[in-house]
């Protein structure tokens, strides 16, 4: 398998996390209180833990207004 086709089947995938990090940011940033901490703990979960990051924040981290 060439560098072409491995970076044409990963760049979705890559794109698609980068645009659920941004979200999963904003809308943390918008929230008054999280659940199971501070905010920094799920910003730092969030870039550093791709992908199950910001579907546990998502799922877990989102406190009800």
């Amino acid at each position: 398998m060439e560098i072409k086709q491995i970076i044409l089947i990963l760049l979705p995938l890559v794109v698609i996390n980068l645009i659920f990090v941004v979200i999963a940011l904003v809308d943390l940033s918008k929230r008054k209180k999280v659940l199971w901490g501070k905010k920094i703990i799920w910003v730092l979960l969030i870039l550093f833990v791709q992908y199950f990051g910001w579907i546990s924040y998502f799922i877990f981290g989102r406190k009800e207004e």
